[in-house]
């Protein structure tokens, strides 16, 4: 059994975002005055009196409004009560109960899940207004007082959350593989990871940018874990007009540092562009794991060849990548969606590969002997010998005598000579280059 699960629903505005990102400790939520700004459920990992649990933030939920975006919200945010083991329903003091706190109270009490109604914008936990005293007409017991902005009464309110707790059971080591789905907006990738997972996680919608947080999802196949991480479609820097966009930007981002394998998702419509050369450099500087997905396949028209051609077209425009598999999927129909699990498994694999440094200086010795170090003015690179230091990704130290005789191009095919002996198929290979003094007599 994993970490017990928090959800925090209310309708919109009422500081379920500030309450999110006071409690992990630094602004993962999107934090925002305009109403809807969270759409999709967010996760992270938080803890409290030494026990770890996960706290989801949910969009805030409109029973009146039945418009495609709000409904899905809705719809989000019943998935995150269905997965919470305590919810944590907020109001807000500064405009009492509002008729829209009552029906969301009856969308929550159908859960049957444990309930903790938090009363926020309370500028005196120690001592509340009278008016706090309506919420009891919800029927949720009492209301407890919190400033969510200020950090005020939110231990009293988690001390509540911790009873209703399920019994502790012994942790698992966490050996899941963190899956990062990348891309421009309106690429697929919500498509995606609803067409793996088989149901509706994530909103998916013909408006590009409908996904704006990160998300991450738990999913197995077997005995293999995975998280994937669906992100909000990454726009160039001049497209980026509000501050909303800008957060989920550097969501992605962020998404991407803390990933074992990045699926970057591009339109087979429109073939790789600019934009999409800058999403998978990213990936690429950070040393990730990397499977290039072609969606939409399904509406292209075919003829002998055009797979073999729009492999090479991919790999001439990403020329620093052609490590990285490319996979030819349609996530609307499902073709060949289930092979990505094997894919996906294989890069993470070899990303965290190690070499001996036995074997690895029998192939540098070699690929030496084929190919001579370069030299300048009279001065030839002489290379020692070389070992691997790390993986994720793997980095490989090589030791000279003159740092700055070793040219890129002789490090590209010493790269080369190592990808052919060893594969790291998918993943990037790091090299530092430093220099060793000959020991004296």
């Amino acid at each position: 059994m994993g970490n017990p699960i928090v959800a925090i629903v209310g309708r919109p505005n009422v500081g379920k975002s500030n309450l999110f990102n006071y409690l992990v400790g630094q602004r993962i939520s999107i934090v925002e005055d305009t109403p809807g700004v969270t759409r999709d459920r967010i996760y992270a990992e938080t803890e409290w009196r030494g026990r770890k649990f996960t706290l989801i933030d949910t969009g805030g939920i409109e029973p009146a409004n039945e418009d495609e975006i709000t409904a899905q919200m809705r719809r989000q945010a019943e998935v995150a009560m269905e997965m919470a083991d305590v919810i944590l329903f907020m109001v807000d003091i500064k405009d009492g109960l509002v008729s829209s706190d009552v029906e969301v109270s009856k969308i929550i009490r159908k859960s049957k899940k444990p309930i903790i109604l938090i009363c926020n914008k309370v500028d005196n936990v120690g001592s509340p207004p009278n008016d706090i005293y309506e919420f009891y007409e919800l029927g949720l017991g009492e209301p407890m007082p919190v400033s969510a902005i200020h950090g005020l009464g939110i231990g009293e309110a988690l001390d509540e959350v911790y009873n209703h707790f399920p019994a502790e059971q012994e942790d698992e080591e966490d050996d899941s593989i963190k899956v990062a789905v990348i891309g421009k907006p309106n690429v697929g990738k919500s498509s995606l990871i609803n067409k793996i997972l088989g149901e509706n996680r994530v909103i998916v919608s013909d408006v590009p940018g409908t996904t704006r947080d990160a998300i991450d999802t738990q999913f197995k196949v077997g005995d293999d874990k995975y998280i994937f991480i669906d992100t909000a479609g990454i726009r160039r820097r001049s497209k980026i007009e509000d501050t909303i966009e800008k957060y989920s930007v550097l969501r992605a981002f962020t998404a991407v540092d803390r990933a074992d394998v990045c699926l970057i998702v591009i339109d087979a419509e429109h073939g790789i562009t600019e934009q999409d050369t800058k999403i998978a450099g990213y990936a690429h500087e950070k040393g990730k794991a990397s499977i290039i997905v072609v969606n939409k396949w399904d509406i292209m028209d075919k003829e002998t060849g055009t797979l073999e051609k729009y492999r090479k077209q991919v790999y001439s425009d990403l020329a620093y990548m052609t490590y990285a598999p490319v996979a030819f999927i349609s996530a609307k129909t499902g073709q060949r969606v289930d092979r990505l699990f094997e894919l996906i498994k294989f890069v993470f694999n070899q990303n965290c590969t190690r070499i001996s440094t036995g074997m690895l200086n029998d192939v540098i010795n070699e690929a030496i002997a084929i190919v001579q170090p370069p030299s300048d003015k009279g001065r030839r690179l002489k290379i020692y010998y070389a070992t691997q230091v790390s993986v994720k990704p793997p980095k490989f130290v090589i030791f000279v005598n003159k740092a700055d005789l070793m040219h890129f191009s002789y490090e590209r095919y010493l790269e080369n000579q190592i990808r052919k002996n060893f594969g790291f198929e998918g993943t990037p290979i790091w090299f530092s280059v430093r220099e060793k003094k000959e020991e004296k007599k």
